[in-house]
């Protein structure tokens, strides 16, 4: 469905009409922008970015594994994708990015509920984490019942961490045996999800 929203005084572009919805392989003519806007902005924020490529970005919207947001127009406004590791163990939330213009006015937050959807609905049973080291994202994964942990508790296998070589902090990473860095590991387990609702459900006993 189309998003609306209300934009910001002073927003560069209106909102009303916005389509937040899965990404497909014509999605690829966005790829590019993409990629630099992810890179820009973690320069401009002058913090770490694991980076990615044109290609890495439309093999994930051929494989129907990212979401975007497209205004009437076909002007592209947001995207996310998903990665899964250890034999779909393990379900990575990733590449976060909004178009300037459209910041600030709730964009990230229905692209952050749909790529959690999406891998809830593709990998219902695996663990899904995100390493960030923005607030506004910690407080969306919060919203969606992430919880912070520690490196050991997120995918140990090895093309995760290699996707951090491209990062400004990487060394550190490194030196600390790829046990801590500046980004906040969070953890999203629907094993902990299912236990709690099945607590709620257990009837209560009265002496």
């Amino acid at each position: 469905m189309p998003l609306q929203v209300n934009p910001k005084p002073g927003q560069q572009k209106t909102l009303e009409g916005i389509n937040v919805r899965l990404a497909t392989a014509k999605d690829a003519v966005f790829s590019k922008m993409i990629t630099d806007e992810m890179c820009s902005s973690a320069l401009a924020r002058g913090c770490g970015i694991s980076r990615r490529s044109p290609r890495d970005i439309e093999a994930k919207m051929k494989e129907g594994k990212a979401v975007i947001a497209v205004t009437p127009q076909n002007e592209w406004v947001g995207f996310s994708y998903i990665e899964t590791y250890e034999s779909n163990e393990f379900v990575c939330n990733s590449g976060l990015i909004v178009a300037p213009a459209y910041r600030n006015c709730g964009v990230a937050k229905t692209i952050k509920q749909r790529i959690f959807d999406l891998a809830r609905s593709l990998y219902p049973n695996a663990k899904i984490f995100s390493i960030t080291t923005g607030g506004a994202v910690m407080k969306m994964n919060s919203r969606l019942g992430f919880e912070p942990v520690t490196y050991g508790e997120i995918t140990r296998e090895k093309k995760f961490w290699e996707g951090c070589k491209s990062c400004v902090n990487y060394q550190t990473l490194v030196g600390k045996g790829y046990k801590n860095c500046l980004c906040t590991a969070m953890l999203f387990n629907p094993a902990e999800e299912l236990e709690e609702e099945e607590i709620e459900m257990e009837p209560e006993h009265y002496k």
